[in-house]
């Protein structure tokens, strides 16, 4: 009888264990040490009422990390991002879905929550229109099935806010559908002022090449500039809630193509980030009090044309893009861009290392991979507020 076990084979197989081993044993590692991980124990309420469908685009990337850290509530389980939210749940239904909203709850019911809670998290708040259901790019505005900050979103923030919890809102909270007073509230408990714009870079300009440009948009600047257009090219686009609207042409208006969220090595709370991240997604232009602190800002490079035109629409030469205030025990947290954002999976996250993985994959410097803005730069900022709120609830 022959050996099974050949010279060849046994050549053959020990050329295959490193493959093996890094394909089956090295996750499987990894897997278990995810499993034997303490878990930390926090209450968060997320709000997004931006869902149009079940992606949940707006807030899939939080929940990416509350898993991965073990983050449970206090019944012991992990988070859920197709239920555990508060906002718009979509459905086949001819009204397109279903709401879950702040209002819904009683006062006594408002004030348990509240109590409970560490984290109160502002995904988004835009809301959901027909149009994102009838995959139509249409120059009118579409009509609103559910958005917007309202009474209750206040009334919680407000009840949060007192009792000295931490409290993140991402970009588009208190712009347009809020209404003005509902904003003004909302600015006033965070002490945040919003100048009225958002901006967006897009890497051409010119409209026969790039249809991503809203048609709303070209229409409005070419109505309030004469007829013309920008040069082709990468530019940003500037929309203010008035119905103004202005574009920068990169290597005229400013330099350096995308806009770069910097960050200081050196940071009064430590945070650990890179110093330059290209940012090519909307953010919105927001002023701040004097004891917030800057953890990053924007900073499109303006030339001297730029910094003019900037001047003329009542804007700094640097603008905010993570802030942080200390409220007492409590923390106030304004990411003033879509942060949180990501349109496609990224995967399982019950595996330790793995956003140290995915950074060894995903160049800081690829503005065009939305996940590489994702595990550069939100995780570890994101990583770094659970775990600085988890370590403050222990010391309580």
């Amino acid at each position: 009888m022959k050996r099974i076990f050949t010279e060849e084979f046994k050549v053959s197989f020990g050329r295959l264990l490193p493959f093996l081993f890094i394909l089956i044993f090295i996750p499987l590692f990894s897997y278990l040490l995810w499993i034997v991980y303490p878990a930390k124990e926090m209450e968060i309420l997320v709000i997004d009422k931006t869902v149009p469908t079940d992606s949940y685009r707006e807030h899939h990337a939080l929940f990416w990390a509350f898993d991965h850290m073990k983050i449970q509530n206090q019944a012991g389980e992990l988070y859920d991002e197709g239920k555990d939210y508060f906002g718009f749940f979509p459905d086949k239904t001819p009204s397109y879905g279903t709401s879950k909203d702040i209002r819904q709850l009683s006062e006594s019911e408002l004030l348990k929550t509240a109590s409970i809670l560490d984290i109160l998290y502002f995904a988004d708040t835009y809301g959901v229109f027909e149009d994102d259901f009838k995959k139509v790019d249409s120059e009118e505005i579409s009509k609103k099935i559910y958005g917007g900050l309202n009474r209750g979103d206040i009334n919680l923030l407000r009840e949060v806010a007192a009792q000295n919890k931490t409290i993140i809102a991402e970009f588009n909270t208190m712009a347009s559908p809020t209404s003005v007073g509902i904003r003004t509230e909302f600015e006033n408990l965070m002490g945040l002022k919003w100048t009225g714009w958002i901006a967006r870079y897009f890497d051409e300009m010119d409209t026969t090449v790039n249809s991503d440009i809203p048609k709303w948009f070209i229409s409005q600047y070419v109505g309030q500039h004469e007829n013309t257009w920008v040069p082709a090219g990468p530019g940003i686009v500037f929309v203010h809630e008035n119905g103004s609207v202005e574009a920068f042409s990169n290597g005229l208006d400013y330099f350096g193509e995308t806009p770069k969220i910097r960050t200081q090595r050196i940071n009064q709370h430590g945070f650990k980030l890179p110093e330059i991240v290209p940012y090519p997604d909307w953010f919105d232009i927001v002023l701040i009090e004097r004891d917030y602190q800057v953890i990053s800002y924007y900073d499109i490079e303006p030339s001297e044309l730029g910094k003019e035109k900037l001047r003329n629409m009542g804007l700094p030469r640097y603008f905010p893009a993570a802030v942080i205030k200390d409220v007492g025990k409590g923390t106030f947290y304004y990411f003033a861009g879509d942060f949180s954002d990501m349109q496609n999976s990224i995967g399982s996250p019950r595996f330790t290392g793995l956003p140290m993985l995915w950074r060894g994959f995903h160049l800081v410097s690829d503005y065009t991979d939305r996940e590489s803005f994702y595990w550069n730069y939100f995780y570890p900022l994101l990583a770094q507020i659970l775990e600085k709120t988890y370590e403050e609830k222990q010391s309580d």
